[in-house]
C-alpha cells in the first residue's frame, strides 16, 4: 500500500462493501475508508474526497486488479458523480448478493442474531433491472431552469437529459420539461407514471409546459386492482411488468397459474399475502398503509383490516380505492401509526407493518407486544431500522422466522424485505 500525500490518494485493496453502496478498505493509518464506485477484492487508486478523525471518504481514481463481477456503467451520469445510482459498475447477480450479505450483516451487527445468515433468503431479482422506476423527483436549477439530480456529496444541480432507471414515459416528460423549470416556486418537479393504465402525474404545474401538468392524482394497479395515488402520496415505484415464474419463495397456494405478468410491486404484495397465510376470519391491521394497497388486496381473504395511515391524502385515496372496489369491511384510520395502534382494543390476528426508512416508533412496537398478535409481517426498505426493530420484537415474545429481500431497486443500494414473526415467549436479547 503506498500513499500519495500531494494528490490524497491511496493504494488499497478493498475487502468488503457496506450499506450506503461504498466499498471498504483500510487507510495507513488503520481508519476506514468509504470508496464509491469500488468492490470487495478489487485492488484501486482511491482519491480522498473527505478526511474524518475516524474514517475517510474516496472514490476510485485507477483500477489497478478489476473484480469478474466489475461491468461497464451505461449512464454517463454515472462516473460524473449522480447520486440516483451507486452501482451501476457491479453485474446485477453481484448486487443481489451484496444485498443479501448487508442484510445478514445489519441483522448479526444492530439487531444481535448471532447466526443471522440463517434467516435471510436469497433475494428476488428484477427481470429487468433497468427503466422501472414510475416515480422520479427532479431538482430544479433556479438560474435556467435545467432538470436533474443533486451530485453525490454536494449541493451542485447534475443536469440530466435521460434516466436509465426511470420508466420511458418519465424520460418523455423530462425530454419535453428541461429547461422550463425557471421561476417556479419549488425547486422539485415529480413525475410519476403508470405502465398498466398509462397515466402521469406533473406536479406542480409547470406553465407553458408542451404537456399537461398540475394532476391531482394518478392511477396504477397491483395485481389487477387499480390504485387512484394523490400527487402527495406514497406508492410502490416498481410496478414495471415482466413476464416471468413467480419464485418458489412465494408459495401463493391460491393462485392455479404461476407464470405471468408481473411488477415487482406484484410480488411484493403476493410475498405479503403469502406470510400473513390467511385462513378467512381474521382481523388485520395495515400499519403505514399508504393508499391502501396491502388492505385492499388482503380484503377478500380475511374477516376485518384495520388500515392505519398519518397522510390525509393518502387516506382520501384509500377510501376512494375501497369505495371503487366495493370493498366494505376495510376501516381506514387517519393518524401516526404510534398513536392509532395503542389506542385499538380487541383482539388482532396479524399486523403488517410497512414504515417509512426511520423504522417504527417504539411506541408502535410497545403497542405490538401489547396487543400480541400471534403473526406480524415486516415490509423494510432499510435493513438497519428493520434489524434494530427485530431485535425489539424477537426481545418481546416473538420469533423471527424468516427475512426475504426483493429488489425493488436495481443499480442501488437501497433494499426491501419482507419478514415474518410469530408469537413465541419473551426472552432475553
Amino acid at each position: 500500500m503506498w500513499h500519495n500525500e500531494a494528490v490524497r490518494q491511496v493504494h488499497v485493496k478493498l475487502t468488503d462493501i457496506a450499506y450506503g453502496g461504498e466499498a471498504l478498505g483500510r487507510l495507513p493509518d488503520g481508519r476506514v475508508l468509504f470508496v464509491h464506485h469500488g468492490m470487495p477484492g478489487e485492488e484501486v487508486v482511491v482519491e480522498i474526497d473527505q478526511e474524518k478523525k475516524d474514517y475517510a471518504h474516496g472514490r476510485v481514481a485507477a483500477i489497478l486488479a478489476p473484480s469478474p463481477d466489475r461491468t461497464e456503467p451505461p449512464c454517463p451520469y454515472f462516473l460524473q458523480g449522480c447520486g440516483g445510482c451507486q452501482w451501476q459498475h457491479v453485474a446485477y447477480h453481484r448486487q443481489l448478493a451484496f444485498k443479501r450479505q448487508i442484510v445478514v450483516d445489519q441483522l448479526r451487527r444492530i439487531g444481535g442474531f448471532a447466526d443471522a445468515a440463517r434467516y435471510v433468503r436469497e433475494p428476488i431479482g428484477a427481470e429487468e433491472p433497468w427503466h422501472y422506476r414510475n416515480q422520479v423527483r427532479f431538482s430544479v436549477g433556479r438560474r435556467h431552469g435545467d432538470l436533474g439530480f443533486t451530485q453525490r456529496g454536494t449541493r451542485r444541480l447534475l443536469r440530466i437529459d435521460y434516466c436509465r432507471i426511470s420508466q420511458f414515459p418519465i424520460n418523455q416528460a423530462l425530454a419535453l420539461l428541461q429547461g422550463r423549470g425557471q421561476g417556479l416556486r419549488t425547486h422539485q418537479i415529480t413525475v410519476r407514471c403508470s405502465p398498466r393504465t398509462g397515466d402521469r402525474l406533473i406536479s406542480p404545474a409547470v406553465p407553458g409546459a408542451p404537456i399537461p401538468t398540475g394532476q391531482e392524482f394518478y392511477e396504477d394497479e397491483v395485481l389487477g386492482r387499480r390504485f387512484r395515488v394523490a400527487a402527495p402520496a406514497f406508492f410502490q415505484v416498481n410496478t414495471r411488468p415482466s413476464w416471468r415464474e413467480l419464485p418458489e419463495a412465494i408459495r401463493a397456494p391460491w393462485l392455479t397459474e404461476r407464470f405471468g405478468l408481473y411488477s415487482m410491486a406484484d410480488l411484493l404484495a403476493l410475498l405479503v399475502l403469502d406470510r400473513l397465510e390467511p385462513q378467512g376470519d381474521e382481523v388485520v391491521v395495515d400499519a403505514y398503509g399508504g393508499v391502501g394497497t396491502f388492505a385492499l388486496l388482503m380484503a377478500d381473504r380475511v374477516r376485518r383490516v384495520i388500515g392505519i395511515e398519518e397522510s390525509p391524502a393518502a387516506v382520501r385515496d384509500a377510501r376512494a380505492n375501497a369505495e371503487r372496489a366495493g370493498v366494505t369491511n376495510v376501516t381506514f384510520l387517519q393518524g401516526k401509526t404510534e398513536h392509532v395502534l395503542p389506542a385499538l382494543d380487541g383482539p388482532v390476528d396479524a399486523v403488517v407493518l410497512d414504515p417509512a426508512r426511520v423504522g417504527c416508533h417504539p411506541d408502535v412496537v410497545d403497542a405490538l407486544l401489547r396487543l400480541g398478535p400471534p403473526r406480524v409481517v415486516y415490509v423494510s426498505c432499510d435493513p438497519t431500522t428493520l434489524a434494530r426493530d427485530l431485535r425489539l420484537l424477537c426481545d418481546g415474545g416473538y420469533d423471527l422466522m424468516e427475512v426475504q429481500p426483493l429488489d425493488m431497486f436495481p443499480q442501488t443500494y437501497h433494499i426491501e424485505s419482507v419478514s415474518l414473526l410469530r408469537r413465541g415467549e419473551p426472552r432475553s436479547a
